[in-house]
């Protein structure tokens, strides 16, 4: 069934599953080249410090590592500051003193605007990627806005900001319609419209992320989010263990596996995986270390009930 508004637990969740592909969008050039994880034809160069970012978040689910990376990153390119602000709202999703959140999201308006200004400047260099990141901006400029001001408000904000996502990224497109980078950003974002918006269709998003995206870990990962939302689990299990086998060890993969099998009703089998992603705690955000014990605790509980 389609979820027509936005609460905040859902606009929580669709930023953060957004958000592999949004700090995931386009790389440019910088003085120590890396490869391109997204491109085998004409790949783009990018610094050491944005690769060893990128492979942090998304290979090795480490945000201490990747905030590191950052620091070192160039302040002016666009991947980077959109790192910084999800690493920003992730801790700001954490923190429970007022005056400390509201410096948080102060912060995180700062970046989206810093995104923008970046984006602006790269248009010219290259308007496929800085499409892209004017569509990221917009979806930050949304996100600051429900955050601040709530879900009555907030959620006219996000839906106008989301015409402007889809304007720029239909203007990337009008560059290069099978770009893997692209079709993984408009891929993310087409499922999770489809699911959340009316009048909107995830198919497209599904077939982007099957046939079109890059790199192939994080499209599988995309489709594996996607499925469970629309409680497709059997397709969702298939498409997790296919992102797992590419980047083992991850242990947002491993939680996202133990949500689906609980959603399976498979609560034993669920277990290992949910004790798999707390050995490596460390690496991840408060908020969502909490997440997952509690989720944790419940399947405890559910499997004491039913012995």
């Amino acid at each position: 069934m389609v979820k027509q508004r936005f609460s905040r637990p859902t606009l929580t969740r669709f930023s953060r599953l957004l958000g592999t592909a949004i700090v995931a969008a386009s790389l440019w050039g910088g003085a120590v080249f890396a490869k391109d994880p997204f491109r085998t034809a004409n790949p783009r160069d990018i610094s050491a410090e944005t690769q060893a970012a990128f492979e942090a978040f998304f290979k090795e689910g480490n945000y201490p590592a990747a905030a590191q990376a950052l620091a070192k990153a160039d302040p002016k390119e666009p991947l980077a500051l959109a790192m910084k602000a999800s690493l920003t709202y992730t801790n700001l999703l954490s923190e429970k003193d007022k005056a400390k959140q509201a410096a948080m999201l102060t912060e995180f308006q700062g970046y989206a605007g810093q995104t923008r200004s970046a984006a602006q400047s790269l248009l010219a260099k290259d308007p496929l990627r800085g499409n892209l990141y004017l569509a990221v901006s917009h979806f930050l400029d949304g996100m600051y806005a429900f955050t601040k001001e709530g879900s009555l408000k907030g959620t006219t904000k996000v839906l106008g900001e989301l015409q402007q996502i889809i304007k720029y990224l239909n203007a990337a497109e009008a560059q290069a319609p099978d770009d893997p980078e692209l079709n993984l950003l408009r891929g993310y974002i087409d499922v999770y419209s489809g699911i959340y918006l009316p009048f909107s269709d995830s198919t497209k998003g599904i077939d982007r992320l099957k046939k079109f995206a890059g790199p192939s870990y994080l499209a599988e990962r995309g489709l594996a989010m996607g499925y469970l939302e629309m409680e497709k689990y059997d397709q969702a299990i298939a498409a997790v263990d296919r992102a797992i086998a590419q980047t083992p060890g991850n242990p947002e993969l491993a939680y996202l596996k133990a949500k689906i099998l609980i959603k399976q009703k498979q609560d034993q089998a669920s277990i290992p995986y949910l004790e798999q992603a707390l050995k490596k705690e460390a690496q991840l955000p408060v908020g969502l270390v909490k997440e997952i014990k509690y989720v944790h605790r419940k399947a405890k509980e559910r499997l004491a009930k039913s012995s």
